[in-house]
């Protein structure tokens, strides 16, 4: 018999080695799947901007089905409210500050085709850079942010008629800018899907980058957001980034070319300003997700994931600069590429 008074319970617990050794085990642990966790987070986060990407695509198509063109990266508004807009008010500059911009995504949006967040991109600040006029909400703004008329964040007026937050940008060759009634060589004209001869490696639209905050689409100079313009794929043969003032007679084999790969910047050296580039506004592309790489979705509805680079290399912006007047031809055959 066991005397009770002698028996003593053996105590178990850890030890202060056992204990720092599950701690080390631990925080291993952590630091291996922490980096697994973020890859799959941007992953799913490049996903969910591809479908929006379709959806905005499926739109954009049914839009032109319907009216029988693309509508216009962007206009100077008739009014203030409206989606109106009149060809005698799109010149060099807005003859009335007041009325802000009326982007393609209003044309899509405001008449119901897709829902708002489809424009958005979950891989940048605030899911999409700011209308260059957002209005009175000042979520709406970036903190550094002055609109048309100089003022910041809560100003109400001017207000584009354009989704609050956009991730997206659209072919300049596709979606033209405004310059329907200017005195430059080239004016824009709309553009018909029916146009398009290579609709499965002709890209529609891609994604924004984003950078400091989105100072990547601002002008430096007046803290303006660009974020209403269209990325231009091509340079004129004579007038480089100024495509306005290639001249309009025809070229044996075209006036427009793809850009060098010393015009695409490398994605550390990616800043300000970069939808306004002197070199070349495709340094505006995405660089957000996993690789450096953006989404892109092609006029015939199916998107793709590449960098920059590749879509260049490929030729996928298109073998014409559709919304401008005169002789529109890219050249092709031309490769500013090293073999």
């Amino acid at each position: 018999m066991i005397d009770s008074h002698v028996y003593r319970r053996k105590r178990f617990g850890f030890t202060l080695i056992e204990l720092l050794v599950v701690i080390a085990i631990i925080a291993l642990l952590i630091g291996i799947l922490l980096p697994a966790i973020g890859r799959a987070r941007k992953e799913a986060q490049a996903t969910v901007s591809a479908n929006n990407l379709r959806q905005v695509t499926t739109a954009v198509t049914m839009y032109d089905m319907d009216n029988k063109y693309f509508p216009p990266s962007y206009v100077y508004g008739q009014d203030d409210k409206s989606g109106l807009w009149r060809l005698q008010d799109q010149q060099q500059t807005n003859p009335n500050l007041g009325y802000g911009y009326i982007h393609w995504s209003w044309a899509l949006f405001g008449e119901g085709r897709v829902a708002g967040n489809a424009f958005e991109n979950p891989a940048t600040s605030d899911r999409g850079a700011p209308r260059a006029n957002p209005g009175e909400k000042p979520q709406d703004w970036q903190f550094w942010q002055k609109n048309d008329l100089g003022n910041g964040p809560g100003s109400a007026t001017p207000l584009d008629r354009q989704v609050p937050r956009i991730g997206i940008a659209g072919n300049a060759a596709i979606f033209p800018r405004n310059k329907f009634n200017v005195g430059s060589l080239r004016k824009n004209r709309l553009v018909r899907g029916s146009n398009i001869r290579l609709v499965a490696s002709t890209i529609l639209a891609t994604e924004f980058h984003d950078s400091n905050d989105w100072k990547s689409l601002a002008d430096p100079a007046n803290s303006i957001v660009k974020s209403h313009r269209p990325i231009t794929p091509f340079i004129g043969i004579s007038s480089g980034s100024n495509v306005y003032n290639e001249p309009l007679a025809s070229a044996p084999k075209g006036r427009f070319s793809y850009p060098s790969a010393d015009e695409i910047l490398p994605a550390d050296k990616l800043g300000e300003n970069l939808i306004n580039n002197g070199l070349t506004t495709l340094n505006a592309v995405s660089r957000n997700h996993p690789g450096d790489t953006a989404n892109f979705t092609f006029v015939d509805g199916h998107v793709q994931r590449m960098k920059i680079e590749e879509s260049v290399k490929k030729r996928l912006w298109g073998d014409k600069f559709y919304s401008l007047s005169g002789d529109n031809r890219v050249d092709t055959e031309r490769n500013p590429w090293p073999n």
